[in-house]
């Protein structure tokens, strides 16, 4: 019997219309209350790193994390944004230091860790390597190897020269947590995305690579895979190849018309996946049908979400 896939897109389309907001609605009032105890008892005397903590996902795990209890180091490239996360967290009487921070730059790395290690005092440490951006440059064949790289040195190399920075603390206390942010394009190839799907299918295969390294220590991997989030990060995306500011403008239009997910309600998915110890965590509805497909479909999820994004994109 053949798989129709498109058929299985819609079935999964029609299950999320019908009952998955319902019931995600009901389980997130019925277990935030008691998560939220948890998780306050659980993130006290804890430090927690955070990358590109000037906006979107990162600045709300930066006010989440200090409201739950721990100490945040919250960083970021964007200076007047990092000071804004700074006020937030400090309005409500919590606790955060900020940080200027290029994650693309080897020598910044090592100079941060430097800097933070003696202060971390032999506590639990949280690493939440979140900093990313987007690049708008069409497909591979227009995409200079330039913008390429730079894509890569900030959302792949950034996530694995801090982890390279920080996992032997995290050893020596036989404790701590890293948290790598994929996205739904580390798990399916897209086309004029060859840059970013390269960069999250690498930082998820070097976070399950950690997580069976590590698996007899107690320091704990997560790799996440937000679906459409609403943040500026398509807004705030580099323009490059032959991509005319008008077609990124539109985009960043239809980019923004499917962002079910607010950074708010992703921050607190992430946070949770901390406590829990998840080792993977998929964010939005969005992001969990895409993850079916892409299972039950290896080969053929292609046509499927091609005819998706050109209806979405309009091309």
């Amino acid at each position: 019997m053949e798989v129709n896939g498109e058929e299985i897109f819609f079935f999964f389309a029609v299950i999320k219309k019908k009952i998955g907001k319902n019931l995600l609605n009901t389980s997130i009032k019925n277990t935030v209350k008691s998560w939220k105890e948890k998780t306050r008892y659980n993130m006290k005397n804890t430090i927690t790193i955070i990358t590109g903590a000037a906006s979107g996902i990162g600045r709300e795990l930066a006010k989440q994390a200090a409201a739950l209890g721990s100490y945040v180091m919250a960083t970021d490239l964007n200076e007047s944004g990092l000071a804004e996360t700074k006020a937030m967290i400090l309005a409500e009487n919590n606790q955060v230091e900020t940080h200027i921070l290029d994650v693309s730059k080897p020598d910044a790395v090592v100079n941060f860790a430097r800097l933070v290690l003696p202060k971390l005092q032999n506590k639990k440490l949280h690493l939440i390597n979140n900093a990313g951006v987007a690049l708008a440059s069409g497909n591979f064949a227009e995409t200079s190897l330039n913008d390429f790289e730079w894509l890569l040195n900030i959302n792949l190399w950034g996530v694995i020269r801090m982890t390279k920075e920080f996992l032997p603390y995290m050893l020596g206390q036989n404790a701590g947590h890293i948290v790598n942010i994929s996205s739904v394009f580390g798990l399916a190839g897209v086309a004029e995305q060859s840059a970013y799907c390269t960069a999250k299918f690498g930082v998820r295969g070097f976070t399950e690579t950690l997580r069976m390294e590590l698996m007899d220590t107690n320091v704990k991997t997560t790799v996440v895979h937000p679906g459409g989030i609403s943040t500026d990060i398509a807004k705030n995306a580099k323009l490059g190849g032959k991509i005319t500011p008008q077609e990124k403008e539109e985009g960043t239009e239809a980019f923004a018309k499917n962002t079910p997910t607010s950074a708010q309600e992703a921050a607190r998915q992430i946070l949770g996946a901390i406590i829990k110890q998840k080792p993977r965590l998929v964010i939005g509805n969005d992001g969990r049908m895409l993850d079916w497909i892409t299972r039950l479909l290896p080969v053929g999820y292609t046509k499927i979400i091609k005819k998706q994004m050109e209806k979405m994109f309009g091309r």
